[in-house]
């Protein structure tokens, strides 16, 4: 029985999307993948631990958030690549429809139709002969609630939210023991509450997810639309690249290295420079135009958030960032168009007597002027500085010229960004997403902008004051 198998499920987090692959051990050297990334080195080591060869890549839906590695599987390992039918994928694959089977060798994998998050979406129940042991939900039901249905519009929405119900409803059918194995978690913009819980069983979610206590799908429909923040806007794009097929991807990738007159002549054509590296020394010296994204789990995101994925990129990054963990997230949502990296960095930069713009670090003790956060509304809502103007940074470059104080302040390279006593001050939770929206309040002409060192907390400890909650 799997309940004696669970150490052939190998959960593969990605904390920066917020999403699970999952790696099933067959048991006789073959493995079945579900919802594989693009970025599959997590995955192949999970693999090559164990002496597995990839066998089946299972896509629950055409993704949004992320492009899957299914396709790269079935070229790399000829694995059996498993997707909704309704889905009209433009590459080989199995179709399924509901209630369809595949033996997988000693379990067996079946389909169910649980359209919601996509019109498409399909769970896949793993049985142990006639027992239902987990089932993998992708997008359906997750860990206390339920994935977001307006991502095909929001004329949509309400409908698929009803699809939603139903389909989780019918998983809930299920034996209370069955194991849920879900795609989106926590951290995901696909909609999941917080929490570290990554799987789950379908007594558990029958008890606790208040979704499933919705007494009818229009409460159902209510309660997930009001729990829906913005997303990503690469999310409107890459579902459809999932359905023609991610090209296929040499095994190696590498950042191509760039001297500086070559860097000059890409910034020249309309290429976009993101600067990598920690907050502390972006702010130290930059390159006057950059991006800095700080290289975290949520690179990725905010890559395919900011910036267009058809303009050429340039990477500036610190030697011991490996490229690796640039180039792959950027890979994973669409991003191909990475020129290569400045040789060298910020000291070839400055050697060749490149100018260089210095953003100003603020303490939470030092705060006295207007304050700009830059954090989700949620999270906003949760408690920030009383008097701060809010807009998320995804919103940042629209809105840029509707913010207080004195815009277009300062020169780029000037040692102190901004020539008032009291800068406009960016903050966020700690200080990533602060910087970047202050390199992009500068791209727009705006280079007063100082950084928060540190979150809301902070500043309340340092004030002794309490943070205000609300919109």
């Amino acid at each position: 029985m799997m309940s004696a198998e669970q150490d052939r499920l190998v959960p593969l987090v990605d904390e920066g999307l917020g999403n699970s692959a999952w790696l099933l051990d067959l048991g006789d050297g073959r493995a079945l993948a579900v919802d594989p990334p693009r970025d599959l080195r997590a995955l192949r080591a999970a693999a090559g631990r164990r002496g597995l060869r990839v066998a089946y890549a299972a896509d629950t839906h055409l993704h949004a958030d992320f492009l899957s590695g299914a396709r790269q599987l079935a070229a790399d390992d000829g694995a059996v690549v498993l997707a909704s039918a309704a889905g009209r994928r433009a590459f080989d694959h199995r179709p399924l429809a509901d209630e369809d089977e595949v033996d997988l060798g000693g379990l067996t994998l079946a389909a169910i139709a649980t359209p919601g998050h996509t019109d498409e979406h399909l769970s896949f129940l793993i049985r142990d002969g006639a027992t239902p042991v987990g089932v993998f939900t992708g997008g359906s039901l997750i860990v206390g609630a339920a994935a977001r249905t307006d991502l095909l519009g929001p004329e949509r929405a309400e409908e698929l939210a009803h699809a939603q119900h139903a389909s989780l409803r019918r998983l809930t059918t299920l034996p209370d023991a069955t194991e849920v194995w879900p795609t989106h978690g926590a951290g995901s913009f696909c909609s999941a509450p917080p929490g570290s819980a990554r799987s789950s069983t379908i007594g558990a979610e029958k008890a606790a997810n208040p979704l499933l206590a919705a007494p009818d799908a229009e409460t159902f429909a209510a309660r997930l639309g009001a729990s829906l923040g913005s997303y990503p806007r690469y999310f409107r794009w890459l579902s459809e690249l999932n359905r023609q097929g991610p090209t296929v991807l040499e095994p190696t990738q590498l950042l191509a290295p760039l001297d500086v007159p070559q860097t000059r002549r890409l910034l020249a054509d309309g290429a976009v420079l993101v600067d990598v590296r920690p907050v502390e020394r972006v702010a130290a010296g930059h390159i006057p135009g950059a991006v800095a994204i700080p290289l975290r789990a949520q690179f990725a995101t905010w890559l395919g958030w900011l910036l267009d994925p058809a303009t050429p990129i340039v990477v500036v990054r610190d030697p011991d960032q490996d490229h690796a963990d640039i180039l792959w997230p950027a890979l994973t949502i669409g991003f191909e168009r990475i020129a290569g990296e400045l040789d060298g960095g910020m000291p070839a930069w400055i050697a060749a007597g490149g100018q260089v713009a210095r953003t100003r670090l603020v303490r939470p003790g030092e705060v006295t002027g207007p304050v700009l956060d830059v954090r989700q509304d949620s999270e906003y809502a949760a408690g920030h500085i009383p008097g701060a103007q809010h807009i998320e940074l995804g919103a940042v470059p629209e809105h840029a010229g509707s913010l207080p104080g004195h815009a277009g302040a300062g020169r780029a390279g000037a040692g102190r960004a901004g020539s008032t006593a009291e800068p406009l001050v960016v903050m966020c939770g700690h200080g990533e997403r602060a910087l970047t929206g202050a390199t992009l309040l500068a791209r727009a002409g705006r280079r007063d902008a100082a950084v928060l060192v540190g979150g809301p907390d902070d500043w309340a400890s340092a004030a002794g004051r309490r943070l205000e909650e609300g919109m």
